[in-house]
């Protein structure tokens, strides 16, 4: 592949698309991590009681459940993530291929 090819691919409409659809994917994926997991430690470090708190009166805590609630979060943004990946990034990433064979 030259440089030329290199270049027509950059400057290809899809690619570009395909870049941009990419990015907001991974940077609102990540951002929304990011939030869920700094929420979480500044509630661990600005009110703790809160988290130690017992949900029905047992040994189950408001911490657990937050902790519970983050990890389905993350199995949820990650199930997203390959839904959009297979479904929408994945067909633009094989149109260009197949454009870019001619």
């Amino acid at each position: 592949m030259t440089p030329k090819d290199v270049e027509l691919i950059h400057q290809h409409p899809d690619f570009i698309q395909l870049v941009r659809r990419k990015q907001n994917l991974y940077w609102s994926l990540s951002l929304i991590m990011l939030v869920i997991y700094f929420g979480f430690v500044l509630l661990v470090a600005f009110s703790p009681a809160t988290l130690g708190q017992s949900l029905s009166g047992g040994v189950t805590s408001v911490g657990m459940l937050v902790g519970v609630v983050i990890v389905i979060l993350a199995f949820g943004l990650t199930g997203f993530y390959v839904y959009r990946a297979n479904h929408v990034i994945d067909p633009l990433n094989e149109k260009l291929k197949q454009e870019c064979v001619r």
